[in-house]
């Protein structure tokens, strides 16, 4: 079986929150450039992410992509 080709955006990202069920808390960072100042600094995001079986912890490394929405706040799942 072939996978489609899929233009949903994946991002990478640490988990700062699991005490929901089926559902982490992933944090992304990502590096801005000020306009006039030209200097770069770091900006988080957080993201609602769906995890169905719960298998991951504070502190880990996931990698997350787009999907359709879950609930209110989760459209990410991990991969």
């Amino acid at each position: 079986m072939e996978e489609k080709n899929t233009n949903k955006r994946i991002l990478k990202g640490t988990v700062v929150s699991a005490k929901m069920d089926k559902t982490i808390v992933v944090s992304v960072e990502r590096i801005k450039e000020h306009p006039q100042y030209r200097r770069r600094y770091r900006v988080f995001k957080k993201y609602k992410v769906h995890d169905p079986e719960n298998k991951y912890h504070i502190g880990d490394k996931v990698v997350i992509q787009e999907c359709r929405p879950i609930s209110k706040d989760k459209r990410w799942v991990v991969l």
